[in-house]
């Protein structure tokens, strides 16, 4: 199992709109297959921060997730709300920060 940790900081106020025009994306995610869970949080300190909390089976699962049309569609429609990301993931033996 893998974990990622996308940390999207957005422009001020927009993190209610991220999180809402997330939803379709959410739950496409949810049904694909090696998905063990897909949760977007805000900061509990800074409210114009996201973090997507995401466990996959395998990293080729997650590889899968990064060609779907739904995630494609979603990194488009969010980019006037994003002022930064940063996406880690988390192996048992190593962080790939992309």
């Amino acid at each position: 199992m893998i974990y990622v940790v996308a940390t999207i900081t957005t422009l001020p106020g927009q993190s209610p709109a991220l999180i809402s025009g997330a939803r379709v994306c959410i739950d496409a995610t949810r049904s694909e297959a090696g998905c063990i869970s897909y949760d977007y949080v805000r900061d509990t300190e800074n409210p114009d921060i996201v973090l997507v909390v995401e466990r996959w089976s395998t990293r080729e699962a997650l590889a899968a997730h990064m060609q779907t049309p739904h995630l494609a569609d979603w990194r488009k429609a969010r980019q006037p709300l994003v002022k930064s990301t940063k996406v880690e993931i988390i192996h048992a033996d190593q962080v790939e920060v992309i």
